[in-house]
């Protein structure tokens, strides 16, 4: 007996010793198929990279002979974009709201750069800068449309506001933009070419009250709707969303004046709720907050602009600076409960506040 049990376990400790060696060939195929899956997807993303990059980095060369049309040239954004086009060899026509601002860019351009009057709430000066811009382009058509000009006061706590606070913005920031935007696309048409709509990464996310950002995030959705209608023309359409940066519409002590006066003009019950030292409490965090995040490079964006108005294949969006990629369009993807939690964090609370 004790041999018979012998002789089995010589005969079953082979095939016990193969088991090992099966697992063992087993793990290393699977290793290996994923080291040659994990290659591949490597490879495909470098590829993927580098064709973005080479598609991104066309552009056109031939600028002489083609328009741009600016709004908002007085200052900021446009002022420093109007002189960087006209430095390009590009023929821009820079609207100004005001004769001082046309002036000063007048005195840092070429000849070949022209200017004329511009107000976006009027109706019958959008059709006067409209017929102006025909003129000077005749049957070549229009290139390029950027639609700068904006405002951003009155913003504050949105029962310290009215009716008539909201339109004026509105009708700047979106209203206006549109309108300038219907009477140029004909002759965009014509030539093929782009529009650039100055948003704002406030078009992503909502920090304020007012109809700052309501006016960037409907701005947000009319380039959507255009950049659709218009592809089939061979238009290109583009929104600028910058972060913060150190413009007027930016400056810390504007955004404090602006609510002083509506401090000064709310009911004595409203006041009340937020307590005598909510100011006192709140300019200085905001201006803390704009000062630490502003950026003072305004060439940052004036070059995503020149790139959506010369690349054979613009972005649908350009996301300017460091806050921007970094804080406010992460912090759009995350739960509301989340960010209302976050920016609730930052913000000032009202003295009789009750949660």
């Amino acid at each position: 007996g004790r041999e018979s049990l012998s002789e089995s376990s010589h005969v079953l400790f082979p095939c016990e010793a193969v088991v090992p060696e099966c697992l063992n060939s087993g793990v290393a195929r699977r290793l290996s198929t994923c080291w040659e899956m994990l290659v591949y997807l490597g490879v495909m993303l470098l590829f993927c990279v580098l064709y973005w990059w080479y598609r991104d980095s066309k552009q056109i060369t031939a600028v002489s002979d083609k328009h741009v049309y600016i709004t908002g040239c007085d200052t900021g954004f446009g002022h420093l974009l109007a002189q960087h086009l006209d430095k390009q060899g590009f023929q821009v026509l820079a609207a100004c709201f005001t004769e001082q601002g046309a002036q000063e860019l007048k005195d840092k351009t070429s000849s070949r750069l022209q200017t004329f009057r511009l107000d976006v709430t009027n109706s019958e000066s959008i059709g006067k800068a409209a017929e102006f811009v025909k003129s000077q382009v005749k049957d070549k058509g229009l290139w390029g449309l950027v639609n700068n000009a904006g405002i951003s006061q009155p913003v504050g706590p949105s029962d310290w506001l009215t009716i008539d606070d909201y339109k004026v913005l509105l009708d700047v920031n979106l209203i206006g933009l549109i309108e300038v935007t219907l009477s140029m696309i004909p002759l965009i048409k014509r030539a093929r070419g782009r529009i650039v709509n100055m948003a704002s990464i406030y078009g992503r996310i909502s920090m304020f009250g007012g109809s700052y950002c309501i006016s960037k995030f409907g701005v947000e959705a009319f380039n959507d709707s255009l950049r659709r209608d218009l592809r089939c023309f061979g238009v290109k359409v583009a929104c600028i969303e910058p972060g913060y940066f150190k413009t007027h519409i930016s400056n810390p002590d504007v955004i404090n004046e602006g609510l002083i006066k509506l401090w000064g003009r709310l009911p004595q019950d409203v006041q009340e709720d937020y307590g005598d030292d909510y100011l006192d409490k709140f300019c200085p965090r905001a201006k803390a907050l704009v000062e630490q995040l502003a950026e003072p490079n305004l060439m940052k964006v004036v070059r995503r602009i020149h790139h959506a108005l010369t690349s054979v294949h613009p972005r649908s969006r350009y996301a300017v600076g460091v806050d921007a990629k970094l804080l406010w369009i992460p912090l759009s993807y995350m739960p509301t409960a989340f960010t209302d939690f976050l920016l609730s964090r930052q913000s000032v609370k009202p003295a009789k506040a009750v949660c």
